[in-house]
């Protein structure tokens, strides 16, 4: 059973009855497709947001980050470390205030490029995405996939010892030690705050979610079949590559691309080359780039760009093998 069978009920209603627009339409088909993946995603938003707050209450990032520069962990830092990326919703631009909060405490440069890596490349709401779009087995897949990026990227820049290449001004900013404060509050006291908090984390990338759904809308109705699959095929063993190339000048967080890959994978486009895709333009940006080189020298930059962009390359191409 479709559990959001309802939300495609108000979305043919809305469509075909109240705007009045012929199904199988260009137009039909797009309005269809936003109504109903805006009903679907928001719902999804607003229920994964609410429970991550809870999480982070008992959970502070600050609490974390002591916790991993408190001991040594022999590799496992770089799993722990692509983990708590998974539960911080931040983009990554949003990322790397606490990336530099990393290093100040003291956390390897290589622990601290596993979080910023999947940071951005998976959240809360990315996952509820995508179990929304793709299905459960997909999602698994792609979680699997961003934490495996981060820990594989961490690792290789931790080996190549380029701490050297970070800003000077980085390694000489004093930590402010958290204090944990306790905090008794009442359970009717504490759903509030956690509602406004999720409210207000799904109110802020709310515009861009919808953005990115508009964009897979027209993708969906209006670009003809077989236009994209013609040119970025799972044959063409360049397509993977120049579509992580094309992704680099544009900037957006996993939710509003979501749907955009969506779109891509209905047109034809194989999986692995939307998925690199989408990941290439959530964490290999130009503005996180500008923002980067505030705190690391353009050598170590390169480095990430580049390590980064040939993981993505080679988990497009198996998932383009192996989840066909």
């Amino acid at each position: 059973m479709d559990i959001f069978y309802p939300f495609q009920i108000i979305a043919n209603w809305l469509t075909f009855e109240v705007f009045q627009l012929t199904d199988h339409s260009h137009l039909g088909e797009s309005v269809n497709f936003f109504i109903y993946d805006s009903l679907k995603i928001v719902f999804l938003l607003l229920v994964i947001n609410y429970f991550m707050a809870i999480v982070r209450y008992y959970l502070p990032v600050e609490r974390l980050r002591d916790f991993l520069a408190s001991r040594k962990w022999y590799g496992v830092d770089h799993l722990l470390a692509s983990l708590f990326g998974t539960i911080t919703p931040f983009c990554s631009c949003s990322s790397i205030p606490l990336f530099v909060g990393f290093l100040e405490a003291g956390i390897p440069l290589g622990v601290t490029f596993s979080f910023l890596i999947t940071s951005p490349l998976v959240n809360e709401a990315a996952v509820v995405l995508f179990v929304g779009l793709f299905g459960w087995k997909i999602t698994l897949w792609y979680v699997f996939a961003g934490v495996f990026l981060g820990v594989l990227g961490g690792f290789i820049l931790g080996k190549l010892k380029l701490e050297k290449y970070v800003a000077d001004y980085v390694w000489k900013i004093k930590v402010q030690k958290y204090e944990a404060v306790e905090d008794k509050k009442s359970p009717s006291v504490l759903a509030k705050r956690f509602w406004h908090e999720g409210w207000q984390i799904t109110k802020k990338i709310l515009p861009y979610v919808l953005a990115g759904i508009a964009l897979g809308a027209a993708i969906h109705g209006f670009v003809p079949t077989g236009f994209l699959e013609k040119y970025i095929t799972k044959d063409n063993l360049l397509a993977i590559p120049i579509s992580v190339l094309l992704a680099v000048p544009m900037y957006a967080n996993a939710t509003s691309v979501i749907p955009i890959m969506q779109a891509l994978v209905e047109k034809g486009i194989p999986l692995g080359t939307a998925l690199a895709f989408m990941m290439a333009v959530v964490g290999l940006s130009l503005p996180e780039a500008l923002i980067l080189k505030k705190v690391m020298k353009i050598q170590l930059l390169v480095y990430f760009f580049l390590i980064t962009a040939i993981s993505i390359m080679i988990i497009g191409y198996l998932f383009n093998f192996f989840l066909k």
